[in-house]
Order: structure tokens, then sequence, then C-alpha cells
């Protein structure tokens, strides 16, 4: 999970944001931005388009907050709000050039890793951010969901609008595009903390 879990927010800033006060409001966005900002440019990989995500979700906080019922962490509830305008991103910009979030792996993955622009060469590995940013945008999505925010394939399948099947196919081809990748110098796959199971 990220650094939202870390933060935390007296119960009274929340009381008062939940009455429209503006301070307020200002601690909460101050507290979060910058993790908010993280997480929309993960799934967007553009700084523009992860600044109009951020305003995004704060609108939604400030004129949800006062349905926040504190059952989870508030920084858990921002997350999902995060996560939420992020995936409605990137359904739109899938939408506008005609494509689906259905399994297209093998249109995407068909021939050698180099045919992808992978290197060959083990000397040559990526970084785990540069391999992401390779994945196609829906599997990016669910490594990054999953492995690095902690969703179960359930949440991830509902955030989607798709089956459980569906994220975990979406992980596991992922994992087998991410290998070659981030194969280390003596050939060896991957640790299985760096790139394993579900």
């Amino acid at each position: 999970m990220t650094k939202f879990a870390d933060i935390e927010i007296d119960k009274g800033i929340i009381r008062r944001a939940a009455l429209g006060d503006v301070r307020a409001h200002e601690v909460i966005y101050r507290a979060f931005s910058a993790p908010v900002y993280s997480i929309c440019l993960r799934f967007t990989k553009a700084p523009a388009h992860a600044e109009d995500l951020v305003q995004e979700t704060f609108i939604e906080i400030m004129r949800s907050i006062a349905k926040f019922r504190g059952e989870a962490a508030l920084g858990s509830w921002i997350r999902r709000i995060a996560v939420t305008k992020s995936l409605m991103f990137l359904r739109s910009a899938w939408t506008k050039r005609g494509q689906s979030l259905s399994d297209d792996w093998d249109d995407m993955t068909a021939g050698e890793p180099v045919s992808h622009g992978i290197s060959s060469h083990p000397d040559d590995a990526m970084d785990l951010d540069a391999a992401l940013a390779n994945l196609p945008e829906v599997s990016r999505a669910v490594v990054w969901l999953h492995d690095v925010e902690g969703f179960t394939h359930k949440e991830i399948a509902g955030l989607m609008g798709k089956t459980e099947s569906f994220s975990k196919s979406q992980l596991s081809r992922a994992y087998q595009r991410l290998r070659p990748m981030l194969s280390v110098n003596d050939g060896a796959q991957p640790s299985s903390a760096t790139v394993n199971g579900y």
C-alpha cells in the first residue's frame, strides 16, 4: 500500500470538513495531494492528466466527505476515490480509442520479447517502473492495484466491471511479460517478491 495508510487526520478536522469548513478541506488536501497525484500518475503516465485527476478526486472528496462514516481510515477512502477516478479516466481513453477492457493480450504481446523493445541481453535489465510502463494499460492497472495498493482480485473486478478471473488472468500475463524485462544478470528469474503469485 502507498503512503495513504501512514497519514492520520484528526477526527475533528474530518467533522469540520463535513460541515464545509474550507480550512479543514485545505488540511486534508495538503495531507493527501501528493499520494493522490502519485497514484493518478501511475495510471495515466501523463503529469497533466494526473493533475486533472487530483482536482477531480478532491472535488469528489469534498463533495462526499459528509457521507464518510469512518468505518475505514480516511486515507483508504481517499485512495479508493483516486483509484476510481483513474480507472474512469482509463476507461474513457479506451473508449475514445475504440478499445475495451477485453482480454486483448495476444494482440499486444505476439512475438519475441525483442519485438516489443525488450532486450534479449540480461545486462540490460530494466527497473520496475520502466517495465510497468511497457505493459498495456489494463495489465499495468491490475498489477499496480494488486501488488502495490493491495486490492484483492474481487475488488479489482468490481472497479473494472469484470470478473475475478479476468483480474487473475491479466495479472498472470503481466507477470509473464515482466519476467524477461526484469531478469537479473545470471539469467535467473526475478524473485517472487518482485513479480510472482497472486
